[in-house]
């Protein structure tokens, strides 16, 4: 009886994006545009564009700048993904719906249609070296994981701030994504300090592939510097690529499918998840007080 034939490779095309963004929204658009183009013309099955990538500016200037989806700046990202006949991934825009303001990922397919979104869970209310971020004077959280399927692929959405938050991913994971897109505004400080050690440690405790487009700062007018480094990290938390600090980048990246189905197969992890131990009361030693309690 003769062998079975192998059956074949499974990858994925990503573009992966990296600009300074700025408040000139059309700016920002032909960028967005111009990198959707290129990376389609490179082979890209799926362009992932920065967090802010359209608008990055004050609280109050990226609330007022709230795209509605009939807005002509997203006909145009959506003429740009028919024309270049790939699918897009807006990395997260303020998205004005009837009753909020959410930072919505936005899933443009191949024919530029819009396919469905992933709202930010969680918002980047923090304060770095005396500057307050309050996302949620902006936005709303949104309330659901969201996963995409392309190209026989599953892929998790995320947004920046989430990538704190490993729960989440290992929800992705466990729902069956292979890719987890973390598309980003890091800021310079916490990006010097966290970005690649957080989306290393996404991609090892997963066995999956982190995609991570970036912002990136340019001139002193800035509403605050972000550090870029867009990246992907492999499923063994491996450095792919990393296009570094500038200005306007792209480079679209093969992710071999079979390395995760090989890490995962090594070493796994999401087989011997218990989330049933993890629901109970923590057992305490207190040696203090002599006993278990």
């Amino acid at each position: 009886m003769p062998e079975p034939a192998p059956s074949a490779a499974r990858t994925l095309r990503v573009g992966l994006t990296q600009w300074h963004a700025t408040r000139d929204i059309a700016a920002n658009v032909a960028t967005a545009r111009r990198m959707v183009r290129d990376t389609a013309a490179a082979g890209a099955d799926l362009v992932l564009l920065p967090e802010n990538g359209l608008m990055l500016g004050t609280n109050t200037e990226m609330r007022d700048a709230a795209l509605t989806l009939d807005s002509p700046e997203l006909g145009a990202l959506r003429q740009a993904a028919k024309d270049a006949g790939t699918a897009v991934v807006l990395g997260g825009f303020k998205h004005r719906g009837a009753d909020a303001i959410h930072n919505t990922a936005l899933v443009i397919d191949a024919d530029g249609a819009i396919a469905g979104g992933y709202d930010k869970i969680h918002l980047f209310d923090a304060r770095i070296e005396g500057r307050s971020f309050e996302a949620s004077g902006v936005e709303t959280a949104g309330e659901r994981p969201v996963l995409l399927k392309i190209a026989g692929t599953t892929v998790g959405l995320t947004i920046c701030f989430d990538v704190r938050f490993p729960e989440l991913y290992r929800a992705l994971a466990l729902a069956g994504a292979e890719v987890l897109l973390v598309p980003s505004a890091f800021t310079q400080r916490t990006g010097e300090a966290h970005w690649e050690l957080l989306l290393r440690a996404r991609a090892v405790e997963n066995a999956a592939y982190v995609v991570a487009s970036a912002t990136v700062r340019g001139a002193d007018d800035d509403a605050f510097p972000t550090y870029g480094h867009a990246l992907v990290a492999g499923p063994w938390g491996e450095v792919v690529t990393d296009l570094g600090e500038r200005r306007a980048a792209w480079e679209v990246v093969e992710l071999d499918l079979a390395e995760v189905a090989r890490r995962r197969e090594m070493l796994p992890v999401l087989r011997s998840v218990r989330p049933g131990a993890y629901g109970v009361p923590a057992e305490i030693i207190d040696i203090d007080r002599g006993g278990r309690t």
